[in-house]
């Protein structure tokens, strides 16, 4: 029987794994928070934390010695099946998102805004009371920013150069530190989001292996500073979030130009909104769902 209920855990964090990996493909809707709402959160950042500490004991000397007792303390029977899962949800996701961005761009956008703009709810309600005439300028900068850089044309060559690629990876693997932040939602906003999906639907090992090497190297440098900055700069940090996220939000208009300019809307076209709408109440169901299992767990129900 031990076995048996050994074998329903593993398949179900292979589950949960799963669900994380799709998430991660769709903009807007954090990796982070979905592994916060599955319940292993706490887990695969734990695990992330003690592999980034057993890397940095590799270069000093004497304390490798301490690196198995690092290794040790990852919980591997929950650890190795959501990672497994994130693989094959990501496959799955990149395969079925692909064809519908490119035979429904519009529409694609119009849904990717709606996710994203529900999503800023997660970090604004985060700040809490924080939020002052000062926070509020501060967040308005970040949003001023990144407006402004999302209404820079895409570089053409940008997801042609492997060089590109590695850097865009080690920022979009924040998402996976910081519940309410989506990977997938920064890789839009620097332009690789379609060059990856394609990556991983074309099997192309080669970006794909840079674009891990890139993860890698940003977790490595993500997970403590993050971590850091929640600790002791928790609401400056949640306040320039919010700005770059809302800002980004420029990058979503449904109707662009090649050269990323913004396009009047046709005549005829408000049925778009629709999808809107419909993608920002997903988000809104999920972060109601996760708030009322994190009631029922501070409950200790």
């Amino acid at each position: 029987m031990a076995r048996i209920g050994g074998l329903v855990r593993a398949f179900a964090n292979l589950v949960r794994g799963v669900l994380i990996g799709i998430a991660e493909i769709i903009p807007g809707v954090s990796g982070g928070t979905v592994a916060l709402i599955v319940g292993v959160y706490q887990s695969v950042i734990g695990a992330a934390s003690h592999v980034v500490r057993s890397f940095a004991l590799l270069f000093s000397g004497s304390g490798r010695r301490r690196i198995p007792s690092e290794l040790a303390n990852i919980r591997i029977v929950i650890v190795v099946p959501v990672l497994v899962g994130m693989v094959a949800g990501i496959f799955a996701g990149a395969a079925l998102l692909e064809p519908v961005i490119v035979a429904y761009p519009i529409e694609t956008r119009a849904v990717f805004a709606g996710l994203i703009l529900a999503s800023l709810w997660v970090p604004i309600t985060m700040v809490g009371s924080g939020w002052n005439l000062p926070v509020v300028g501060i967040a308005a900068l970040g949003a001023t920013a990144s407006f402004v850089f999302t209404g820079l044309p895409v570089l053409v060559d940008a997801s042609d150069s492997l060089w590109w690629v590695a850097p865009a990876a080690a920022v979009a693997v924040c998402a996976l530190v910081l519940p309410g932040v989506s990977g997938s939602f920064l890789l839009v906003t620097l332009g690789m989001y379609e060059p990856t999906l394609a990556a991983v639907n074309d099997r192309d090992f080669a970006y794909l292996g840079v674009f891990v090497l890139g993860a890698i190297v940003g977790l490595s440098a993500f997970v403590r500073i993050l971590q850091w900055l929640l600790e002791h700069r928790r609401v400056l940090t949640l306040v320039v979030m919010t700005g770059l996220m809302a800002g980004s939000l420029r990058a979503l208009w449904p109707w662009q130009g090649e050269g990323r300019e913004l396009e009047a809307m046709p005549e005829g076209s408000a049925a778009v909104w629709v999808w809107t709408v419909v993608a920002a109440l997903f988000v809104v169901v999920v972060i109601a769902v996760e708030r009322f299992l994190q009631a029922r767990v501070n409950r200790g129900d």
